[in-house]
């Protein structure tokens, strides 16, 4: 691929500019300016700010889901398993109607306007989250709201990843890419731990009563995640700026940038996007979304029926095991911008489809001995002990449901209840964590190269709404994903649930290799550049 950006340390002080590669040599490209230090910086500060907003996004799903069951069952007791399963999905829910929403709206107004109107929904549907005590009936609904708005209000990393694509270069666009899928994953494996430092608070905490604030363990989290937010608007005002290059680094325009616009003519954006190409990454993205929210979702009921763990044990030892999944994908998503640069996006995006499968096809049961079955079921529990009602919450959110006072001894093992358990060899658990390494290992390369396939497929056009619907298709799979994989492991159990998933997961590859030519940027597709290791 030609280059696109020269450093700013290439450029002079001030104003000097950073010229293109063929005045570098000499050579005279018709190009005046690729883009002067001061606007350079000023980009990337910008992009700075999305990686922070991608994070905070993450932060605010992940910073409350260990307390969800417990702050439910204080504020409504009456409350049961299926309903925290909605409060759950509500936040997927609400993200995958506004993505399409705000992406629209940043096609057409400048997307600090989003962006503040995004972050400001979440921040007050943190602050109405750490209120839904106050009300005398329908606590919970006011809950399944509060969470609905975050939900929404994280519509913006649709706006997010439409900047970035809109603001970088292809060379720049890979890197930038992978920074904020890691940054959106640290997020998410963060916002557990500030939970756990909360907790120190205590259950009871502190009561401001002229405000009838209740700053406990449940609700000083969200507050967090409110005043986060609060930082996030500001800098949206103070350092934020508006800048868009074209393929090749130039700066197309600077909306917010002292009113400046460059001259690039609009002919760039000219041709007609791949739509064949568009809807499938929307699918290949379902589909990697859809098999990690399986993955994720199966870890505690799994561990319990095959290895007799109690709730507290799988807690604990799934709690290790994903945090170091977690950590691996962040090293995966700083490797894979190297290696994109020697294989191309298309080759790392068939090989992370192809360990995912691998991944699932381990998880199938191979041996000769059946788990240990659990004949004697929980009684007098509010939460009956069943595959379909633990796989309706997360495995962190587990740790706080707790046994009927006169239960001493938490019956473990398989349930007889399903009938699978009787003639399904168990899964040993060398299976079970080398299927962790490798889904660890794919998904992120997955994620990443979706994303920037997906962008370089759209070119200089407006992708809001595009990334809006890119959006939309993983919130649906993270909302189907449990559906599917409680009914079928419930009913007819784990060689049937990853059957059918590798059975998935093999119709996407057939899907790649047949849009595969048709998988490449915009400004490559009209002869406008080449770009090398397709």
């Amino acid at each position: 691929m030609a280059a696109a950006m020269f450093s700013p340390e290439v450029a002079a002080e001030g104003q000097e500019p950073l010229l293109s590669p063929g005045e570098a040599d000499g050579e005279d490209s018709g190009r005046d300016v690729v883009e002067t230090q001061e606007h350079y910086k000023s980009r990337w500060r910008s992009i700075w700010i999305m990686y922070l907003t991608m994070f905070l996004s993450s932060v605010g799903f992940s910073i409350v889901i260990m307390s969800v069951w417990p702050y439910l069952q204080k504020i409504d007791p009456t409350a049961d398993a299926s309903f925290l399963g909605w409060i759950i999905a509500s936040y997927s829910i609400g993200q995958m109607v506004a993505s399409p929403l705000f992406g629209l709206w940043s096609n057409y107004r400048p997307r600090r306007e989003p962006l503040v109107i995004s972050t400001a929904i979440s921040v007050a549907a943190n602050c109405l989250y750490a209120y839904v005590h106050v009300p005398h009936s329908y606590n919970r609904y006011y809950m399944l709201a509060a969470r609905a708005l975050v939900g929404f209000g994280a519509g913006n990393v649709a706006v997010v990843r439409s900047y970035i694509a809109g603001a970088t270069s292809l060379m720049e666009r890979t890197s930038t890419m992978a920074n904020t899928s890691a940054c959106q994953a640290v997020g998410f494996i963060l916002g557990p731990v500030f939970q756990t430092c909360f907790t120190l608070i205590g259950e009871e905490g502190i009561t401001w009563k002229l405000v009838q604030l209740q700053l406990n363990m449940y609700t000083a989290p969200v507050l967090f995640a409110a005043l986060l937010g609060v930082i996030n608007i500001i800098l949206f005002f103070s350092i934020f700026r508006e800048h868009q290059v074209d393929d090749m680094g130039r700066q197309c325009k600077s909306v917010s940038f002292e009113g400046e616009e460059s001259d690039v003519p609009d002919q760039d954006a000219e041709g007609n996007i791949d739509h064949v190409a568009v809807v499938a990454i929307n699918f290949l993205f379902f589909v990697i979304l859809f098999v990690f929210a399986v993955f994720e979702t199966i870890a505690t009921p799994l561990t319990m029926d095959m290895y007799s763990w109690t709730r507290k044990e799988a807690v604990f030892y799934n709690g290790i095991i994903l945090s170091m999944v977690g950590i691996e994908s962040v090293i995966v998503f700083m490797v894979v911008k190297m290696l994109s640069k020697k294989t191309g996006e298309r080759a790392i995006l068939h090989g992370g489809l192809l360990i995912v499968l691998v991944g699932f096809f381990i998880l199938l049961p191979w041996g000769k001995k059946l788990p240990n079955i659990q004949w004697q079921e929980v009684k007098n529990n509010s939460i009956p002990r069943t595959a379909a009602t633990e796989m309706l919450m997360p495995f962190w959110s587990l740790q706080a449901i707790p046994l009927p006072s006169n239960h001493t001894v938490e019956p473990v093992g398989c349930p007889v209840t399903q009938s699978w358990c009787l003639n399904t060899p168990m899964i040993y658990l060398a299976q079970y964590i080398t299927s962790d390494i490798l889904i660890g290992l794919g998904y992120p390369v997955c994620n990443v190269m979706s994303y920037t396939l997906y962008s370089k497929i759209l070119g200089p056009k407006p992708q809001g709404v595009y990334m809006g619907w890119l959006t939309a298709s993983g919130s649906g799979a993270r909302i189907l994903g449990p559906v599917f994989v409680s009914q079928i492991y419930t009913h007819l159990g784990p060689r049937w649930a990853f059957s059918l998933i590798c059975g998935v997961v093999v119709v996407s590859l057939l899907l790649l290799e047949i849009v595969y030519k048709r998988l490449i940027a915009f400004s490559v597709r009209y002869g406008r550049m080449q770009e090398e290791n397709c």
